[in-house]
């Protein structure tokens, strides 16, 4: 596992190696709860330090309104499939910011507990690097598209102790546990079969003390 010292080192070589028409594409993936969003802010701030333009892109606002997105029907295999509208966001923002550096942009964009979208700009010029943060980025479907990508590495029990902290989508602790044993946590388990996000990953970064060595 790498400490997160050692995945800036690892972006920064990267970002050397990259022509000055493309940005440096990176994702940082895990599981719900795992951390993800401290994460990318920790290597960001670094990152900037090195005197690199850095774009932060969390991919919450990409998700689909929850009638889309939820289903009493297989509730697991539905939230894997349709959480998160990925084509419209590699489409738009992702690949065309990569390929161009500099990007504007005005989309559909929501919040967790939302029943409608909003306008959302952005607003991006001379990016050196992507971060490109949020669950599922690792599916075999994208894999190709990153420069780097990191998996940030947490228990199930980390996680769900830390949804229940934030109250994730306004729910009570225990709608939270249901929902994350229902939903969340067995979509992440088909993620796991099916994509093996671990090991497509270029390295792994932990972040629970249950699992520090």
């Amino acid at each position: 596992m790498l400490t997160l010292e050692s995945a800036v080192e690892t972006v920064v070589r990267q970002s050397d190696l990259l022509t000055e028409s493309n940005a440096l594409l990176v994702a940082i993936s895990g599981i719900d709860g795992a951390g993800k969003g401290y994460i990318t802010h920790q290597i960001a701030q670094s990152l900037e330090q090195h005197n690199l333009n850095v774009a932060v892109v969390n991919i919450d606002g990409w998700l689909n309104l929850p009638h889309r997105r939820f289903s009493n029907i297989n509730p697991a295999e539905h939230f894997y499939a349709h959480a998160f509208r990925f084509d419209a966001l590699f489409a738009q923002l992702v690949l065309p910011l990569r390929d161009r550096r500099s990007l504007s942009l005005e989309i559909d964009y929501t919040e967790e507990t939302a029943t409608a979208y909003r306008q959302h700009p952005y607003q991006f010029d001379q990016i050196d690097i992507i971060l490109l943060e949020g669950i599922f980025l690792l599916k075999q479907a994208f894999q190709t598209y990153y420069d780097l990508s990191f998996w940030v590495e947490c228990s199930f029990e980390t996680a769900l102790e830390r949804a229940i902290a934030r109250s994730q989508e306004g729910l009570s602790p225990a709608e939270t546990v249901n929902a994350y044993h229902t939903i969340y946590f067995p979509a992440q388990q088909i993620h796991f079969e099916r994509d093996h996000p671990q090991t497509a990953a270029t390295a792994i970064i932990n972040n629970d003390p249950r699992l520090a060595s």
